[in-house]
């Protein structure tokens, strides 16, 4: 596992410290940060807190649960770290494991959590506390080629579900696919089911019940249904069975629904699409806001066990400070922990799109277990069944029965 620590970088006169700091140790996610943005940030850190060094060590996300159980629970105060970059869906299994700070206190008073993005501070927050800080956020937007819009006589991006549906239709007749949407891109469908009310899981009175068979989200399914027919996506795979970024670079996909980033690809494998790509918010079902979309992102947290609870939450503060999340916006082109950081990344139309969207994000059930039902995922079969002509009401029930049962906190 590589490290990239201010231990290792001071070596080479780089970064500030010294033997009468107490050190902090922060461990982030690989491809999380650049390089130059953690030396910056370090720098800068360390300058304006004369009493603290900051070690940073970079992590893989493979296997990182169980090495962030392990740090937990663990008393060596000289390998373990005092704060933890952990996926904003990954907060609650962390808490119910045990091992968090609380710092519920700290985002009232200091963090400005009013104006968090939905999508990163309510996964974070955990019987009433708030255990994850929000640090970035990235999410799905559409990406569409303009040359293939216009052939269709299609002359702008749509504003609401209606029209996005006739546009892609026009798309779809003119003999281009009006959207490459693979049939078990599970997260896509899950804004669909937000924007009709509906959710994947509702938790009451402790007991976690899957509920894909309401009628709100059997809504979001059929929207879905009728835009996957609108192109050739497999009805059994997901989105990167084929990679979607592959298909649409061949140049007959009028659009994909993917993070802004896959752009990058999509012209590295055709580089005739240079200039030729459009972005634009998922559509809401009416024009006054765009559809919701999941939030992926990271959240921040504090081992319990810390031994310097005031530095780790003096890190944290600048991490989540403003000066900071436009930085790390711009330079990884994510979105700001903040809705009223968003002018930040105007100048980026892919990134402006997904900022827009992040402001009606949302995350998975904030279950403990939820991962579980990642890891052996019925909604993708159930949406595989319905695109091949099984009764939806029908599927929808066998598959929430399956989340509710891997829920059942009862069963560990």
């Amino acid at each position: 596992m590589f490290l990239a620590s201010a231990s290792l970088l001071t070596g080479c006169g780089l970064l500030p410290g010294g033997d009468d700091r107490e050190e902090v140790t922060l461990w982030l996610m690989k491809g999380s940060a650049t390089a130059g943005f953690v030396e910056r940030f370090t720098k800068e850190f360390e300058k304006e807190h004369p009493s603290l060094s900051l070690k940073v060590e970079i992590q893989e996300w493979g296997g990182i649960t169980g090495k962030v159980d392990k740090a937990l629970k663990s008393d060596d105060h000289d390998t373990a770290p005092d704060v933890i970059e952990v996926g904003n869906t990954q907060v609650a299994q962390y808490v119910d494991g045990g091992g968090l700070v609380d710092l519920t206190l700290e985002s009232m008073r200091d963090l400005g959590m009013d104006d968090w993005l939905p999508g990163l501070a309510d996964p974070g927050r955990f019987g009433g506390s708030q255990y994850g800080i929000p640090w970035y956020a990235a999410n799905r937007v559409v990406i569409y080629n303009k040359d293939v819009f216009a052939e269709a006589g299609v002359s702008k991006p749509p504003k609401t579900r209606d029209q996005w549906l006739a546009d892609t239709a026009r798309i779809n007749d003119s003999g281009n696919q009006g959207i490459y949407l693979a049939g078990q891109d599970w997260y896509t469908l899950s804004g669909f089911i937000w924007d009709e009310g509906g959710d994947l899981a509702k938790e009451s009175g402790n007991i976690w019940e899957g509920t894909l068979d309401t009628p709100a989200a059997l809504r979001g399914m059929d929207f879905y249904r009728q835009l996957q027919e609108l192109g050739n996506g497999p009805k059994d795979a997901d989105e990167e069975n084929p990679p979607q970024a592959e298909v649409f670079a061949k140049g007959d996909v009028g659009q994909i629904i993917t993070v802004p980033g896959a752009a990058q690809t999509i012209v590295e494998e055709n580089p005739a699409l240079k200039g030729k790509l459009g972005f634009f918010p998922v559509p809401g079902k009416t024009a006054a806001k765009p559809g919701a979309v999941f939030t992926g992102g990271s959240d921040l947290v504090v081992r319990e066990k810390t031994d310097n609870r005031a530095g780790a939450v003096e890190l944290i503060k600048a991490l989540a400070g403003e000066e900071w999340q436009i930085d790390l916006a711009k330079t990884m082109n994510y979105v700001p922990n903040k809705t009223t950081l968003a002018e930040a990344v105007s100048g980026d139309e892919g990134s402006a799109a997904m900022a827009e969207g992040a402001a009606h994000g949302r995350a998975t059930p904030n279950s403990p277990r939820w991962a579980a039902v990642e890891g052996d995922n019925p909604i993708k079969a159930y949406m595989t069944q319905v695109l091949t002509g099984t009764d939806p009401e029908a599927a929808a029930e066998a598959a929430s029965k399956r989340i509710t049962k891997t829920l059942d906190l009862r069963t560990r």
